[in-house]
């Protein structure tokens, strides 16, 4: 298996987000599944099952991506992090008050937390494991 920096990364982070996703339905318990004002997981980030759900789809996406090979990792760090910046975002728009359309239950802390994965992805995604072009025979 190679090492390669997308491959580890995904693996590290698909762990740590299935992980989160599955504590934070112990935190949500009593939130409603779209609830716009969510548990605080580990007292910090605003979490509703909607968005635990979303955190285990996204860490079982990284990790079969970084068990399966670089190019896929680097292929999934670079989309989920698209995805985690346009979470970012839009979670400006929609964080604030008790807005009906932050189904997310997005906080301060969780834009920062999601702005903060989606640069280091695509930084990864972006930057590690240069696709190797065949070289032509002279």
């Amino acid at each position: 298996m190679s090492h390669s920096p997308n491959r580890v990364f995904a693996i590290a982070l698909g762990l740590v987000y299935f992980a989160v996703g599955i504590f934070g339905f112990f935190y949500t318990s009593d939130i409603t599944f779209f609830g716009t004002q969510g548990a605080a997981f580990i007292g910090l980030f605003g979490v509703n099952p909607f968005l635990n759900l979303i955190h285990l789809v996204l860490g079982v996406a990284l990790l079969l991506s970084g068990l399966i090979g670089p190019m896929i990792a680097k292929l999934a760090n670079t989309g989920i992090g698209a995805l985690f910046l346009l979470a970012a975002f839009v979670g400006l728009f929609i964080s604030w008050g008790d807005n009906p359309l932050n189904v997310f239950a997005f906080n301060g802390a969780d834009l920062i937390l999601h702005f903060a994965t989606a640069v280091v992805l695509l930084a990864v995604g972006l930057g590690a494991d240069p696709i190797q072009r065949a070289s032509k025979a002279a």
